[in-house]
């Protein structure tokens, strides 16, 4: 073929230009199998893990809210199936809130302690065979803040629930971007520049008959350090990442640990209780100065209907698991992925000595022919040092590397 664009010779070869096309498929093919290949294994580690982190944090809040429940089936029993109702609203706020869902810590936990005072007054603080109409129980709700009648209770678990849930939930978006720049590497889009390089490196020898000739290690090298120019650029950012996680890992044990707050939550509540109880008369003559006499409408309280054996099996299972569970699976994690701080950095350089050149000593493909070895010069990575390289040209940044970046800063921040 003599219109061949990039595997073209001083002698004839056996290649034509429509060969010369499958080929140039076949080297853009290889290199995002080679990359995925490389980071299969970080890629399961962070997945694998983002899901188990997930579904514990999800089992410990079912686990809290049982505990808060049974709480008030054992000790509050007249007052069960309404407080029940107020721990599940609860909870489900706690879920979105770790999950992702922008909703106030203090908010939902302030809710809590409101929507909760009104059956408190009337089950604990002036208790009576009728219940307070749905106005009354307004004004109490409304009241709830003024009025104290949990002391400094509702503040301290506003305290708690905001640092340990934050920090859960910003560990859970950490892990869910660990996931998204490697995908993103996984599937980079090359210049036409870069594409034509790797077709000369892997297939222009098979033009001239050279089917075994890998290409020298240098030539190698500045070919992967071009194409993968962009990639270098993560390599600070990932280990601001890494390091970053680790610092807020240690900041998540101890009493900041969710495991530790969600678990504590029912006896917070039932000091709250307790405090409220010890102070009934003179709570009892605030809210008649707020609201009034109480307003009553006759009904019956029913008995507890939270089904108590329901999750207690697999709770039960879980609660003994969790002595290993948090923080030696946390700790266990990050020591796994501290062993890939210089992924990117050396990601050109794994590629050529893992997968792509040849073994030092032997004779190599150079771009043009086979030789002793590689003669021209060799450039580092990262964009800046590609000014100098031979064999591929590189033309400023990648909007998509350059958004993972932005994602990766922003995430340090936070």
């Amino acid at each position: 073929g003599v219109d061949l664009q990039v595997c073209t010779s001083r002698n004839p070869t056996c290649c034509t230009k429509k060969m010369e096309e499958r080929y140039q498929t076949a080297a853009k093919q290889d290199i995002q199998q080679v990359l995925q290949t490389s980071s299969a294994t970080l890629k399961f580690l962070m997945s694998r893990n983002a899901a188990a982190f997930q579904e514990t944090f999800e089992m410990l809040i079912r686990l809290a809210e049982n505990y808060t429940s049974t709480l008030f089936c054992t000790a509050y029993r007249s007052m069960a199936d309404e407080a029940t109702v107020r721990v599940q609203e609860f909870f489900t706020d706690v879920g979105l809130f770790v999950f992702g869902t922008d909703v106030s810590t203090e908010e939902f936990v302030n809710r809590f302690f409101d929507t909760l005072f009104p059956v408190v007054y009337s089950h604990v603080i002036n208790p009576g065979l009728t219940d307070i109409s749905l106005e009354y129980a307004e004004c109490l709700r409304m009241a709830r803040r003024d009025i104290r009648p949990f002391g400094n209770i509702p503040k301290k678990a506003i305290g708690q629930m905001g640092r340990s849930l934050l920090s859960s939930r910003t560990f859970l978006q950490a892990l869910n971007l660990g996931i998204e720049v490697i995908n993103t590497t996984d599937h980079l889009h090359f210049s036409k520049d870069c594409s034509r390089a790797l077709l000369r490196m892997q297939y222009c020898p098979h033009c001239q008959g050279l089917i075994l000739s890998k290409p020298c290690m240098g030539y190698c090298l500045n070919i992967i350090r071009g194409c993968l120019a962009n990639t270098a650029e993560i390599d600070l950012h990932w280990r601001g990442y890494i390091q970053s996680l680790e610092e807020l890992l240690s900041a998540m044990s101890g009493t900041h640990d969710i495991e530790h707050v969600l678990l504590n939550f029912h006896s917070l509540v039932n000091d709250a209780l307790v405090q409220a109880h010890i102070h009934g008369p003179e709570l009892s003559e605030q809210v008649k100065k707020i609201c009034g006499p109480p307003v009553r409408k006759p009904t019956q309280s029913p008995a507890c209907s939270f089904d108590q054996n329901k999750d207690n099996q697999r709770l039960k299972m879980f609660s003994r698991d969790s002595e290993e569970t948090l923080s030696s699976r946390r700790k266990k994690f990050i020591s796994h992925l501290r062993l890939y701080r210089a992924f990117y950095g050396g990601l050109a350089d794994q590629l050529c000595s893992n997968e792509l050149a040849a073994a030092d000593g032997l004779p190599c493909w150079n771009g043009e022919d086979v030789v002793k070895s590689y003669t021209r010069r060799v450039v580092g990575s990262g964009i800046k040092a590609q000014s100098a390289n031979p064999e591929v040209k590189v033309k400023g940044t990648d909007p998509v590397i350059s958004r993972i970046i932005d994602k990766l800063k922003h995430v340090i921040q936070v």
